[in-house]
């Protein structure tokens, strides 16, 4: 039997019950005194704030108030009693335990209880001139000073109201010689009307190169099966009477993805020998998903690249794996749709983001292989739209040839699903919110493919 690995979390769960059991017999039989004291701001809830919550709640950060500090966390106990009682906060939605995703954000019980007891127990400072030393965040990139920065040639003016097309820009790199990114930030300057961000990278034809290189994915040589097998049968379809959102772009040469920004995510990290390759020459394209929020705002979103200091064992690719030729019928509950990916080649996948829009309830992935064997490699039971994540695996995922990743998402098209634009309408694939998406981001390799290094690379 394949050993899933979230399933090995069912046996020490007995052990874990007894233990929590011998801990609560122990509590209640001691005697008061003998109890640990109240925890304190400075000694015990500033600690877990500071290495779990601040790259997010601190001036300048996606979150809405500060916890660097006793006073600004003090002021919201009533929401971060609730926040983190629930789960939420952290957000993190996959099922399974520690240790799976290297990026999971969720707080450890201990550590969770220890905030709910500060709260419970008036949320004392305690001795503010020994608090740990504060998270140093130099600039306003969470990835610190990029080693370059890319921006939109232009701002665009986002409307008060109304129906916003996507939008493209274009922005050459200048570099001259390979870069090897670590990591990808991107930023938008007005974040309140930016929905999602795709940024990709095309490298112009060198009229003095011999032939095209083959592009991963796509074609792996003359005589290879392809690296990735998509299902023909879930490529878009456009259903009658024809709409007016695209699947892909407009006709345009885009290139690769090599980032994304969505609601929770901003950052990608590629894992230790690992890295993304931009080539001399190669232009961005960023793919601009902008929302009325109300007032008319300017945008301007850049991207910050982290260098590599050397070359890497693996070159890290972006691809992704869709089903656009769905209906999801008005009024219906809990609708399942289906989409896959096959490997015409070993691949090593490092990470999944799952996509949907308003409708998108829960997620579901495995890995299928050759010998009818298979495992659950992602589980996401409480989807949210908000949030949406990059789950990198801790330990890659290894996929043999003749494999295939399978996902599955569920969708609330009915009047239960508070956030659901119009139960009375059919839904289909579409760029704006109020339709609907079943799409899959995807960071892999190619194991044993050498990695050359051009002269003076980064």
């Amino acid at each position: 039997m394949t050993r899933s690995p979230l399933t090995h979390r069912i046996v020490p769960a007995v052990g874990i019950a007894l233990t929590l059991l011998g801990v609560m017999l122990a509590f209640r039989a001691a005697p008061v005194g003998a109890r640990a004291a109240d925890p304190t701001f400075a000694a015990d809830v500033a600690p877990i704030f500071y290495k779990n919550c601040t790259t997010c709640h601190r001036p300048g950060g996606m979150a809405p108030f500060s916890l660097l500090d006793y006073d600004t966390a003090a002021a919201h106990i009533d929401q971060m009693r609730g926040d983190v009682a629930d789960g939420v906060m952290p957000p993190w939605h996959a099922e399974g335990p520690h240790g799976v995703f290297r990026n999971d954000r969720r707080l450890s019980d201990a550590d969770k209880q220890t905030i709910l007891r500060w709260i419970d127990a008036g949320a004392q400072p305690g001795d503010l001139t020994q608090l740990p030393p504060k998270p140093d965040y130099p600039t306003k990139w969470v990835i610190g000073e990029p080693d370059a920065i890319v921006s939109m040639p232009d701002s665009f003016t986002v409307p008060a109201a109304g129906k916003v097309d996507y939008q493209y820009f274009r922005a050459p790199t200048n570099f001259t010689e390979d870069k090897w990114v670590q990591s990808i930030e991107i930023m938008p300057s007005a974040r309140e009307v930016v929905h999602h961000v795709l940024v990709y990278a095309y490298v112009p034809p060198n009229p003095n190169a011999a032939a095209p290189q083959p592009v991963p994915g796509l074609s792996g040589g003359a005589r290879q099966m392809p690296v990735l097998i998509r299902n023909r049968a879930q490529s878009m379809t456009p259903p009658d009477p024809p709409r007016d959102d695209t699947l892909h772009a407009p006709p345009r040469v885009l290139g690769a993805l090599v980032g994304t920004y969505v609601p929770g995510t901003s950052v990608i990290e590629f894992p230790k020998g690992t890295a993304l390759r931009i080539r001399p020459g190669t232009i961005l394209t960023f793919q601009m998903h902008y929302t009325a929020h109300g007032h008319e705002m300017k945008d301007r979103t850049s991207v910050g690249f982290k260098f590599a200091q050397a070359v890497p064992d693996e070159e890290i690719f972006a691809g992704y794996f869709i089903n656009g030729s769905f209906t999801l019928p008005a009024g219906a509950k809990d609708i399942a749709v289906p989409a896959e990916i096959g490997a015409g080649q070993p691949i090593r996948v490092w990470g999944l983001m799952p996509h949907t829009h308003l409708r998108g309830t829960r997620w579901l992935y495995k890995l299928e292989k050759p010998d009818s064997t298979s495992e659950v490699i992602l589980d996401v039971p409480h989807y949210d739209f908000n949030w949406q994540t990059y789950y990198m695996f801790a330990t890659p995922l290894e996929v043999p040839a003749g494999a295939k990743i399978t996902s599955m998402a569920w969708y609330d098209n009915s009047t239960a699903n508070k956030h659901n634009p119009d139960p009375t309408k059919d839904v289909h694939w579409g760029d704006q919110t109020w339709e609907e998406m079943q799409y899959t981001g995807m960071l892999y390799s190619i194991p044993g493919r050498k990695v050359t290094a051009a002269p003076g690379i980064h």
